[in-house]
């Protein structure tokens, strides 16, 4: 079947990525053989967080075990982990003079841990090469196993974030492997250590905006405390069908209504994706 193709609405388009900071990032990243999700997840910001230094590293290579229907990063069987990644990563931070960045990874269900062990490693040495600097960490579920989640709190990001990227009934058709409860396990745990628990969904996929609010109370009671919201893309047409474009109007209905609710952050508008203002949520 064909799917037809959907003209991108006005409060769609962006810029392409240019600029001195854009080049300067995207030489740096390859010459130090480091995956940036701003381009293995297609991110429609690059132009605006690229142009100002700013970007979200992804580390444990750029092959992931899971198949979510909705992400672009391949799923095909992982390398083995680059045990000198976190210092060249911990270095292009310094280059770069960021002084907040965003760590995430693919999903490693090949490794013992998950990659625990790893990302603890990673953290530790970003802040040891970078004195002062701030940090969120967009994780995976790690089976909701709270000795992992612990490695990843003792060395003390700032934002632990992790995305229940659609409501409950569309989990099953959006996610590979990933639960629903599961994921809401994981954010009690991030917040019952104290760090900030943050997480994100996409909407374009044909949840109501019920469903939306009752995902809103569902984070609450698990402790969240920010949440972004952002427009579904479809990367391919291998990928999930999106349903609709989400007007903007819609995202402020949602911003308020989180806010209201109790959330102390929202970031809610068609472009926003989970790292999008990162810098800024470390003050919730």
């Amino acid at each position: 079947m064909t799917i037809p193709i959907r003209r991108l609405p006005n409060w769609m388009k962006t810029p392409l990525p240019s600029g001195n900071e854009y080049i300067t990032l995207k030489n740096l990243a390859a010459k130090q053989q480091l995956n940036t999700i701003c381009v293995s997840g297609n991110c429609p910001n690059k132009a605006e967080c690229w142009g100002s230094s700013t970007a979200s590293f992804m580390i444990m290579g750029e092959k992931c075990t899971r198949n979510c229907r909705f992400c672009d990063v391949k799923n095909m069987i992982p390398d083995p982990v680059d045990m000198d990644e976190p210092f060249r990563l911990a270095e292009t931070i310094k280059a770069l003079k960021i002084r907040h960045c965003v760590i995430t990874s693919v999903t490693r269900d090949d490794l013992p841990d998950g990659g625990a062990d790893f990302w603890a490693l990673t953290i530790k040495t970003i802040k040891a090469l970078n004195p002062g600097i701030t940090m969120e960490t967009l994780i995976p579920d790690f089976y909701a196993n709270s000795e992992l989640i612990n490695k990843i709190i003792v060395a003390k990001p700032e934002v632990i974030s992790h995305n229940m990227e659609t409501v409950r009934r569309l989990t099953p058709k959006v996610r590979d492997i990933a639960r629903y409860d599961r994921s809401l396990k994981v954010l009690e745990i991030v917040a019952a250590s104290g760090i900030v628990p943050k997480s994100g969904l996409m909407v374009g996929l044909g949840e109501t905006e019920g469903e939306v609010c009752e995902t809103m109370d569902d984070l609450l009671l698990a402790g969240c405390r920010v949440l972004t919201i952002g427009q579904y893309l479809q990367p391919s047409s291998h990928h999930l069908q999106m349903v609709e474009f989400i007007k903007p109007e819609i995202f402020i209905k949602y911003r308020e209504a989180a806010l209201k609710k109790g959330f102390r952050m929202v970031e809610s508008s068609p472009l926003v994706r989970s790292s999008y203002h990162a810098e800024k949520h470390i003050y919730a």
